[in-house]
């Protein structure tokens, strides 16, 4: 392949990845006997789907997201109570269309952060842009921004991404300037992006995170408007499979 006499010519105009189904598809050409466009098509089909598959892995990449915990992954017997109609139809990312929101609360383990994931990576696919982070980690990152000038770069990404997954939000106390951006961002993408939030916290719990009545009467007000709230309840996924492994085996 390295000195194939059309790597120079594939290279110049960019389509090199050809080479790696070349030969294959000129057998398959010459077995199926197929005419000369039938044979470039194939060939620039399998072009696209190679820079499709590049194009997700570097979204991937930018994201945030955990490639390893997408749909197919998640085990929906060991989540008896999660509305499973209702999860494949927010991974159809018609909610984003909406700027709708989706907010999802239960217990640690159980799999909130798992199901945010992979949502975001079915809105990968579908080509919107989308960021991923736990809550105080984003809202740290941009405390350090104001430091060293990427404020405004950071900010506008945050506001201007189709999809906003705020993970573990309520884990971590919160200083007032990181509640006064959490507002910010919230207020922003109201009705322009949308956002996931997941914790373990009860939705009526969320309003002592920002620890100002004002602020986070205001700011719940936005994110419940038009939003789709999943509670999920059961024993951690950790746990189990800890019980699973400390259980004595018996003699056959």
């Amino acid at each position: 392949m390295i000195t194939h006499p059309l790597l120079p010519k594939l290279r110049q105009l960019k389509l090199s990845g050809m080479l790696q189904t070349l030969d294959l598809r000129a057998a398959q050409a010459t077995e199926r006997q197929l005419s000369p466009v039938e044979f470039l098509a194939l060939l620039l089909d399998d072009e696209l789907e190679r820079r499709s598959q590049q194009h997700l892995v570097n979204s991937l990449a930018l994201s945030g997201c955990d490639s390893l915990k997408s749909l197919s992954q998640f085990d929906f017997l060991a989540a008896p109570g999660i509305n499973r109609i209702l999860i494949q139809d927010l991974a159809t990312c018609t909610f984003i269309t909406r700027h709708e929101n989706i907010l999802i609360c239960g217990p640690t383990g159980v799999g909130k952060s798992h199901l945010a994931n992979a949502i975001a990576i079915e809105a990968l696919k579908r080509d919107f842009r989308v960021l991923s982070k736990p809550t105080h980690h984003l809202l740290n990152d941009l405390h350090a921004a104001r430091a060293n000038g990427t404020h405004p770069r950071l900010l506008a990404r945050i506001l201007s991404c189709d999809l906003l997954v705020l993970d573990d939000f309520g884990l971590q106390a919160l200083s007032p300037q990181a509640v006064q951006d959490l507002y910010e961002i919230i207020t922003e993408r109201y009705e322009h992006g949308s956002v996931i939030i997941t914790s373990n916290r009860a939705f009526d719990e969320w309003a002592e995170v920002f620890n100002n009545d004002l602020l986070a009467s205001a700011a719940l007000d936005r994110l419940t408007h038009h939003t789709h709230t999943l509670t999920i309840r059961g024993d951690s996924f950790r746990q189990r499979n800890r019980k699973k492994e400390a259980a004595p085996t018996l003699p056959s």
